[in-house]
């Protein structure tokens, strides 16, 4: 029960609204229990006039009570399904924004173990199954609470002793069932939100490597065991559903016992009246109308073990403190980037392999500094702690002689402009996509930034309306390069870090685009990290990694001279 308490405190920011939808769930109640019991007091009431050959019995005023428990009811299940939804609706909004802002302090660092399909079904899935606390625990639970109570003092009225005695079947109805029916429901709910996760998290690595599972001939032995997920699902469905199916039975059981028990004890006397007459229906549909607003609590507090399980999930990852921590302190953005880095050293966590040693350098502002290396030498790491993606074990780094988290987030992403190898797109429009780079960009600017990197054709047909879809799926690597550069142009921060910009281009757009990232950084900082040779000439500095040390540095043509690795790169083309 612990593990709700941080949603909860979520539920409070709509108490209102909360509050009126449970209010308006009472009300509904209340008019159905008023309704059946006042219909069936009604029409024992006129038969027992008819037998009994009495002339005078006033219908309207009982007959205008039906109508206006039947409006009632009817208008209030209407307010009360529009007010709990919508109040719904806005908790589970909140409880997706309040994980997600959690999440992103902890990328990638935090976020590392965990694979996207699992991610995403956390973060929707698991957010989703939180919402049934409110429409399926605490609003049946408060509901029948206050129907019992009211219920009770209305019927002591006519007599004391049936009422206490119907109340406190109701109450200990209340009391008992659902804490049983949750233990008993426990293990079925987390089983539920454990096999849905694996079947989620498996389907979606079937549909992202389907073809390379095809390929290779993986394909029929991945679905088996996505099916035999699958089965355990729904297995555990069957389960919750039998439990349902029981927790019913023991409803009416108990409904159908308290029942006869009313009209035992109705039939002998109502109030000191020894002939009752209609009263002993009014007394028995009653009871009945009133186990009804306690049917849906024993299957409400099944479902409680689902929902723990899935909070449990979620306080997994947005419980984690986050590795980087950026300062509140406000920073000013710099307009021109020198760096320095001392002796920067860095590990992966769980690695035992440095990604980096010991690397120092220096960049003055407005210099061009290009780093080549072979695939896995720390050449895009050291850019993913030049953003602080990741806190280094040992050294510092400095940008214009401040340590590099005096500046805070804002600050430090609105100094940065970066091209990562791995180009995000959301599936929304190219406007949308774009705008993420300069949220005050024209579409003047945006179309021009896309003119720039030659991605005029995307401008065709709907322009910046076009919508992309899931990661720019009909977009050419290429495309989605220049997109990112594209942005990269908009953001027109003083310090560029481009990982791989070229990596997917013919050599005709490679040059283009390496001239046009010459002409806009003209006065910018720029680190490109490349495998690429072409244009480095015109760079104030090359360095080259190996197993995570700086080898080799200097002007082109200083390091082709020395006829070292650098030299060498250039004789294998």
């Amino acid at each position: 029960m612990r593990a709700l308490l941080p949603y909860l405190a979520l539920y409070c920011r709509h108490k209102w609204l909360l509050t009126l939808g449970v209010v308006l769930a009472i009300v509904t109640l209340l008019a159905s229990i008023g309704l059946l019991t006042l219909s069936g007091w009604f029409l024992s009431a006129s038969a027992v006039v008819g037998v009994a050959g009495i002339y005078s019995f006033n219908y309207m005023l009982p007959a205008a009570g039906v109508r206006a428990g039947a409006i009632t009811r009817t208008a209030g299940r209407y307010f009360e399904r529009l007010v709990s939804h919508d109040a719904t609706f806005r908790v589970l909004q909140h409880l997706r924004v309040s994980t997600f802002s959690k999440l992103l302090p902890l990328s990638p660092a935090g976020l590392a173990r965990f694979r996207q399909g699992e991610l995403l079904n956390r973060l929707v899935a698991d957010v989703d199954t939180l919402d049934h606390l409110y429409l399926r625990v605490i609003s049946p639970m408060v509901g029948a609470l206050v129907v019992i109570m009211v219920v009770t003092f209305g019927l002591s009225w006519l007599d004391v002793q049936l009422a206490l005695t119907l109340g406190g079947i109701l109450l200990a109805t209340l009391i008992l069932l659902p804490p049983l029916f949750y233990f008993a429901g426990k293990p079925t709910g987390e089983a539920i939100a454990i096999q849905r996760g694996h079947y989620r998290q498996q389907l979606t690595a079937w549909l992202q490597g389907h073809a390379e599972l095809t390929i290779f001939g993986a394909a029929p032995r991945y679905r088996q065991q996505l099916d035999e997920t699958e089965e355990r699902w729904q297995e555990a469905q069957h389960r919750q559903a039998d439990l349902s199916a029981l927790s019913l039975a023991v409803m009416m059981l108990i409904s159908g016992a308290a029942t006869i028990l009313m009209l035992w004890m109705a039939s002998a006397g109502v109030g000191g009246n020894a002939t009752p007459g209609a009263l002993i229906a009014l007394f028995v549909f009653c009871t009945l109308a009133a186990f009804e607003a306690l049917a849906p609590v024993t299957g409400a507090f099944q479902h409680l073990g689902q929902v723990i399980a899935s909070a449990l999930r979620v306080t997994e990852i947005t419980g984690q403190k986050p590795t980087v921590v950026f300062t509140d302190r406000a920073h000013t953005i710099p307009e021109r980037v020198a760096l320095e880095i001392n002796s920067l050293s860095f590990a992966y966590p769980e690695q035992a392999q440095m990604a980096l040693r010991d690397i120092s350098l220096r960049v003055e502002a407005g210099q061009h500094i290009a780093i080549l290396g072979r695939t896995g030498c720390g050449k895009s790491t050291l850019l993913q702690l030049l953003t602080r993606a990741w806190e280094p074990q040992q050294g510092e780094i400095r940008l214009n002689g401040e340590a590099l988290g005096q500046f805070d987030e804002t600050a430090l992403r609105a100094s940065t402009s970066v091209v990562s190898q791995r180009v995000h797109l959301f599936s929304a429009t190219l406007r949308d996509n774009l705008l993420l780079a300069a949220p005050g960009a024209s579409d003047a600017e945006l179309s021009e930034a896309l003119s720039r990197v030659g991605l005029e054709k995307l401008l065709e047909d709907a322009g910046l309306n076009s919508w992309l879809g899931e990661g720019g799926r009909q977009l050419s690597g290429g495309e989605l390069r220049r997109l990112a550069i594209a942005r990269a142009l908009l953001h027109d921060a003083p310090l560029f870090l481009l990982d791989e910009p070229t990596e997917g281009l013919d050599a005709e757009t490679e040059r283009q685009i390496l001239d046009l990232l010459a002409t806009v950084t003209r006065d910018k900082t720029v680190l490109m990290v490349t495998h690429r040779l072409r244009g480095l000439a015109n760079f104030d500095s090359v360095i080259v990694m190996d197993n995570g040390r700086i080898i080799e540095q200097g002007h082109h043509a200083d390091l082709m001279a020395s006829g070292g690795r650098y030299y060498h790169f250039h004789q294998r083309l």
